[in-house]
């Protein structure tokens, strides 16, 4: 029996590279963070100032960059996007102290902020919408590729070639992607679009539920915005581990279980679907904000290993819930407005990480790394409630 359905899940997929090479360019410095702390001397607070300068270019540029995307298409778009975004991965390997790294970040944010709203238009264009959350989770397979090759080939680099090789190389991949996507989508075009009622942006913007899913995803996100920045600082700084050693024994695991847990949430959104896709959301992502709650207990894990097994779990939980809010506005305001919809949950992400990194590097330079943790357990819970009050306009 022929597959019909194989040619769009193949264009997707090939797509979902595109995050990988993303997420590998922005994750390596979290990767060799401790190696470039101590060699510029920068504070924990320093670091999460970089974080902030890639965060906030990223929250700026995202809708802008969510439009552009709409207007010229999606392959042209994607194709100068990466371009932009390998170019600017490659510059932090120029960086000669803090003030060029901040520049560097800023750069990559500025043009990293159109990856996820890329991935949302792709979704909407090729897919259906009971499928969209199973997109989600797969794009999450390509972040998660991407985190989990960031601190085992960045290291791997930074320790037979130096640090700044790991940023020329890993963003040079960027353009063996460009002709490979190129390819994809000349031979499987996206099929036609149904006709619907078109969206207007300003539309879209004076839309409560849209606000509602922005502050939503800032709550919960925020478990996501620790780990892929903190795993490696964390285990060095609270149970002595070495880079290396956290790199290569420890950091790439919660990676893993995130995916697990983005497939689980579409799994879930799945199984509860009855009548309102967006209800079948609701309920996946409350059982993933509840389970979050395990983040407070991580600082109690007497050992790497027990420590990292909470960093699992917890980034299992925010994937649940994640993969769920993301295809979200995919339901309510349909494919023509795809890459500006996403664009905001991408920007409220880029605009939470802009406070909350500088603000957990403070925090940990002076308290420790428990009052993050248990902060951060409890913060999805008022996403859930956000998504309600949204859901009962849907």
């Amino acid at each position: 029996m022929r597959l019909t359905l194989a040619p769009r899940w193949i264009a997707f997929s090939i797509f979902t590279l595109s995050s990988t090479l993303n997420f590998l360019d922005r994750q390596v410095l979290a990767a060799l963070a401790p190696q470039l702390m101590t060699q510029f001397d920068l504070s924990k607070g320093q670091y999460g100032d970089l974080l902030s300068a890639f965060s906030i270019t990223y929250a700026l540029s995202a809708p802008l960059l969510g439009w552009f995307i709409d207007v010229v298409g999606l392959t042209t778009g994607s194709a100068i996007l990466v371009a932009l975004w390998s170019l600017a991965g490659m510059s932090t390997g120029l960086a000669g102290g803090y003030m060029s790294l901040l520049l560097a970040r800023g750069a990559l944010g500025l043009v990293e902020g159109g990856s996820v709203p890329a991935v949302g238009k792709a979704s909407a264009l090729y897919l259906k919408p009971r499928e969209r959350s199973i997109a989600t989770a797969i794009n999450q397979v390509g972040l998660t590729l991407g985190a989990v090759l960031a601190p085992l080939a960045g290291q791997w680099i930074a320790t037979g070639h130096g640090w700044r090789w790991a940023f020329y190389a890993t963003g040079a991949l960027g353009f063996l992607w460009i002709p490979l996507w190129l390819f994809t989508a000349r031979k499987i075009p996206p099929p036609p679009i149904p006709r619907t009622a078109r969206i207007s942006v300003s539309q879209l913007m004076s839309d409560r539920r849209f606000w509602l899913l922005l502050a939503a995803n800032m709550a919960v996100m925020v478990i996501y915005s620790l780990w892929v920045n903190w795993t490696t600082v964390y285990l060095v700084s609270r149970h002595g581990l070495t880079q290396e050693a956290a790199n290569q024994r420890l950091a790439w695991m919660p990676q893993i279980f995130g995916t697990a847990g983005g497939l689980f949430g579409a799994w879930l959104s799945l199984r509860w679907l009855k009548n309102s896709v967006v209800r079948a959301r609701l309920n996946a992502t409350l059982a993933g904000c509840l389970l979050a709650l395990v983040t407070a207990l991580i600082p109690l894990a007497p050992s790497p290993g027990w420590a990292t097994a909470g960093i699992c779990a917890s980034f299992f939980a925010c994937l649940i819930a994640s993969v769920n809010i993301y295809a979200i506005p995919l339901d309510l305001f349909g494919p023509e407005r795809a890459a500006f919809a996403v664009a905001g949950l991408t920007g409220s992400y880029g605009l939470l990480q802009t406070f909350f990194s500088p603000l957990t590097g403070r925090i940990v330079d002076h308290l420790g790394f428990t009052p993050v943790l248990e902060a951060c357990a409890v913060l999805p819970l008022l996403g859930y409630l956000l998504l309600w009050l949204a859901a009962r306009t849907e």
